[in-house]
Parts: C-alpha cells; structure tokens; sequence
C-alpha cells in the first residue's frame, strides 16, 4: 500500500479573505438565532428530546436472589475477561457446597465499563446500570463492594439481548 501525498499550492497573484471571513460570520451569526438545546442539569434532569440510551454503560449493579443474597456464584470468569483488572473477587463455600463471594470490590476509576462482566456472567448477577450521576468526595468511595453492589436500585443496562443476538 502506496501513501499519496497531496500538495497544496498557494495563490501566487492578490487573493482577498473577505469573502471567506463574512461567510464565517454569517454562519455564527445564523447560530444566535437557533433554538438552545443547554440543559441546566442539576435543576432538570431530562428533557422532551432528551433521553439516556438503554444501552448506556454506567454504575455497576448486582442483582440479587428472593432471600437478598447475591446471585454471583464467584465463578470467577469476570476478573478474568476484565480488560481494566478492577474486579476483585475472592470465592467461598458454604456446608452445602455452594459457591458465594467471600470478596468482591469493583474499582469504578480502573473501569472502562465495557460490559464484558455482564456478558460473560453464567448467572447473570453483575450488570452495568444506566445510573450516571455517581459523583463522590472520597476516592475510597469509588471501590464498590458485594454490599454496596446489591444496594444498587438503578435499571440495568441492556447491552444485548440473549434471545436476539444479531441485535435486530
């Protein structure tokens, strides 16, 4: 594969920007006289024509069981496929045999909320919300724990439907 290269000439005789220059300020000018579509966010938070898209990638979420336990089975295939390596997770078992988290912390500034957790979970426990308002005034703050990931309330994120999976 051959890269072109392509050169540009100036004008050798008198040329005049005015024309250009009043072209440019003729399309500012235009924009003074269409609508506003600035948001003053912490008052309103949505707008007629303005929505957050069901597919928008943004706190993560653990859903649980009836008893409020988590549905995460620790089976440890999402710090595995993490692209950022925030996950922690540290498995257990209880008398009947049955796998739980004894840890698991998701580092919220590490992520890259790609989604891979949720799509590669056999369980379907972990899911990336379309919760964006996730500001903190500690560091500390943005490690989420087993605890606070099952505190989570937000909708989930629907990266991709099971049942349809070219995504028509």
């Amino acid at each position: 594969m051959t890269i072109g290269v392509k050169t540009v000439h100036r004008p050798d005789h008198e040329v005049s920007y005015l024309r250009a220059t009043v072209k440019g300020m003729a399309l500012t000018f235009s924009h003074l006289f269409r609508p506003k579509v600035t948001m003053q966010y912490p008052e309103q938070t949505s707008a007629p024509d303005w929505t957050i898209s069901n597919r928008w990638r943004g706190t993560h979420r653990m859903l649980t069981d009836e008893q409020g336990r988590s549905k995460c089975v620790a089976c440890g295939l999402c710090p595995q496929i993490c692209p950022a390596n925030c996950i922690k997770l540290v498995p257990g078992e209880d008398e009947e045999g049955n796998r739980y988290p004894l840890i698991y912390e998701i580092d919220e500034f590490r992520c890259v909320f790609c989604g891979y957790c949720q799509e590669v979970c056999p369980e379907e426990a972990i899911h990336v919300g379309v919760h964006y308002e996730n500001a903190e005034y500690d560091r500390d703050r943005f490690v989420y724990d087993l605890e606070r990931l099952c505190a989570q309330t937000h909708p989930v994120s629907t990266l991709w439907d099971p049942s349809d999976p070219k995504g028509e």
